[in-house]
C-alpha cells in the first residue's frame, strides 16, 4: 500500500471540516444501514476518519471506537468535535494504514470511508482488513468510484506529480466488489445513489451461511 501524504489534508483540514455534506439523505442512509450490523460490545476500528463526523455518530451504539487519520489537522478538529458532542468512547490516533501494529481478530467492525481509492493496493489493504477483523466480522467501506470520468484521469494525475492532489486510484464498482469478493469476504449490502457517486458496501468476514 502506498503511503498516504498528511500535507495535502492537514492544508484542508478546517475547510473539509466547514464544508457541508452534499447528500445528507445519502450519508443518513449509509448510517441508518451501518447500525444495523452494530451492538453495545463492540469494538470498531475507523480507518481515515478525517474530522470525526462518522465515528462520533456511531460512537453512542458501540463500545469504542479506534478512529485513525494520517493527518493530525484533521484530528484536532476530530477530538475537539467529540469533547463538543461529550462522547468519550473514541480515541483517535494519528497513523498510517500501513504502519498499524494490530493483532488479527482484533474488531468487530472495521470502516473505510472515503479512503479505498487514495491507497495506492486496495486489495492489500482489504486483505489487511480482513485480518484485523474476528470471525464474521463486519466491513464497512464507502469509495469513490470513478472509473470513466476522462477529465479526472487526466488532471488528478498531474496534481499528484506537482505535490497539490493526492493519489486517486479509478476503478468500476463491479471491480471494488470484486476485490472484496476475492478477499473471502460476503457481500451483505451495496448500494451506489447514483453513477460516479461512492459506491457503499457492507460485508462479513466468510462466507454467508
Amino acid at each position: 500500500m502506498a503511503r498516504l501524504n498528511s500535507y495535502f489534508w492537514d492544508f484542508i483540514a478546517k475547510k473539509y471540516a466547514r464544508d457541508p455534506i452534499i447528500d445528507q439523505q445519502a450519508y443518513q442512509r449509509k448510517l441508518e444501514l451501518t447500525r444495523r450490523y452494530m451492538h453495545p460490545n463492540m469494538r470498531v476500528l475507523e480507518l481515515g476518519c478525517g474530522t470525526g463526523t462518522i465515528a462520533i455518530a456511531h460512537a453512542p451504539f458501540v463500545k469504542q471506537i479506534d478512529a485513525i487519520d494520517v493527518s493530525s489537522n484533521m484530528l484536532v478538529i476530530a477530538k475537539e468535535k467529540s469533547i463538543a458532542s461529550n462522547i468519550n468512547n473514541i480515541t483517535f490516533t494519528q497513523a498510517k494504514m500501513e504502519d498499524m501494529q494490530i493483532d488479527p481478530e482484533t474488531y468487530d467492525m472495521v470502516m473505510a470511508h472515503s479512503i479505498l481509492h487514495l491507497l495506492d493496493d486496495k486489495d492489500a489493504a482489504i486483505a489487511h482488513i480482513f485480518k484485523m477483523l474476528k470471525p464474521e466480522g463486519i466491513f464497512v467501506s464507502s469509495t469513490a468510484c470513478i472509473d470513466n470520468h476522462w477529465a479526472l484521469k487526466f488532471f488528478l494525475p498531474i496534481g499528484t506529480a506537482l505535490g497539490l492532489l493526492p493519489l486517486v486510484r479509478f476503478f468500476s464498482p463491479e471491480e471494488l466488489l470484486s476485490s472484496i469478493s476475492d478477499a473471502k469476504f460476503a457481500i451483505l449490502q451495496q448500494w451506489q445513489p447514483e453513477k460516479n457517486k461512492a459506491m457503499f458496501i457492507i460485508a462479513k468476514k466468510g462466507e454467508i451461511k
